[in-house]
């Protein structure tokens, strides 16, 4: 199974390294441009020009992003959803990018929203577009390279010391932000062994943290370490590198991970909510939902909802449950799974003389192969595209999996 262990605790995390340290982790350049040109030509941009530049920080290689940008500043909640909205269609990212996403602008916005007591807010420290980059590039790097596909693991971030310059004054770290998805997320933290005036982790960095990482664990867990990554922070500190470093490895498949199932009975919910409720439930964070029709008391036909979560979404999972249908209980179960390792390769193919790429999902256990399939949604994109029918695509598809496979 892939593994990936993002490592804060050497001097915290911001959006910026995060996405530096992916770029340095998989040399994946060109999702990092094609973003910055897709948001250069969103109507409030006038420009957005990032480099990726390897520099030494501290005696350590590590990729560092810089960014010019020239923009009118979103000033609403619902300016910077519409905005990142635009951008995933118009790269047309896979639905769990978007999903996860948005989780992570819910809780950058739930946090200003505490902060200022208000529902009606103008937006601050996440009102430039650099931060739908941030989200956005982290979590399609993530999702191209199959990390989402693993576990996630983080050591505890360093929030930093002194005071910060904000709009809201002159406050002591961490920003009220962080600290509000800090709390949200029930995430440990740690400060340094040395002292200096500087915000370690950001509200941005934070905020994808908490929504990629399956467990924040005091030290790294037991694996095989494949290749590592750092990403740079805008500042040097004298007592410390300013990155971000993030390991990719491996665990053999005895290695068990831990799922929460939930599960409740209704038998008064029209099955229009029940249909509504599995876009909701996924569209949140859920790993699988499913319905089994029964017979509940007083002999009546009922509906056996059931979710398939983490223990990170599992307050978000129940709390939805309980608003969408009006269950007045959930039944709550952790077990322990085992997944096969996977991977994502992308491949070329022409339909029509016209050419596309494809995504093909390549399952092992212990190395040994156990299945090879094309990633629907490229597929079903691929025939709507062509307005051809989805068999005569996958057909096509699966005959050049065989031919580059040999199967």
């Amino acid at each position: 199974m892939k593994v990936l262990v993002l490592d804060p605790k050497i001097s915290g995390i911001s959006g910026d390294m995060l996405v530096s340290a992916l770029v340095d982790l998989t040399n994946d350049f060109d999702m990092v441009y094609e973003l910055s040109q897709v948001i250069e030509g969103l109507d409030n941009c006038k420009k957005f020009k990032v480099n990726i530049k390897e520099e030494e920080i501290n005696g350590i290689r590590a990729k560092k992003l810089n960014m010019e940008i020239v923009e009118d500043r979103l000033q609403n909640p619902k300016d910077l959803k519409n905005t990142m909205n635009k951008v995933l269609n118009t790269l047309d990212l896979p639905e769990r990018v978007r999903n996860i996403s948005f989780n992570v602008l819910d809780d950058l916005i739930s946090a200003e929203m505490k902060v200022h007591g208000s529902s009606d807010i103008h937006l601050h420290e996440i009102s430039s577009l650099d931060t739908i980059f941030d989200i956005l590039g982290s979590v399609a790097i993530l999702e191209k390279h199959g990390y989402l596909e693993g576990k996630i693991y983080s050591t505890p971030p360093v929030l930093g010391g002194g005071y910060i310059y904000m709009e809201h004054g002159i406050l002591p770290t961490p920003a009220p932000s962080t600290l509000e998805i800090l709390c949200r997320h029930n995430i440990k933290y740690t400060n340094p062994p040395y002292s200096n005036n500087f915000e370690h982790t950001t509200p941005t960095g934070i905020a994808i943290l908490a929504n990629i990482v399956d467990k924040v664990l005091n030290n790294y867990p037991e694996m095989i370490p494949l290749k590592v990554g750092y990403g740079g922070g805008s500042k040097r500190l004298e007592d410390v590198p300013n990155v971000l470093r993030v390991v990719e490895g491996r665990m053999d498949i005895d290695s068990k991970e831990s799922i929460v199932i939930l599960e409740t009975n209704v038998d008064d919910v029209p099955g229009e909510i029940i249909g509504n409720l599995f876009e909701v439930l996924l569209n949140r964070g859920a790993k699988e939902v499913f319905v089994v029709n029964g017979i509940g008391k007083k002999n009546r036909p009922n509906n056996i909802i059931t979710v398939i979560t983490d223990n990170q979404n599992l307050d978000r999972m129940v709390e939805t449950l309980m608003e969408e249908t009006g269950t007045l209980g959930v039944r709550i179960r952790e077990v322990n799974r085992i997944k096969a390792e996977r991977r994502m390769e992308i491949h070329d193919i022409s339909i029509k003389d016209r050419p596309y790429k494809f995504r093909v999902k390549i399952s092992f256990i212990n190395d040994k192969l156990i299945n090879i399939k094309p990633e629907y949604e490229d597929v079903k994109k691929i025939a709507r595209d062509l307005n051809l029918p989805l068999r005569l695509v996958l057909k096509k598809i699966n005959s050049k999996i065989s031919e580059i496979y040999g199967i």
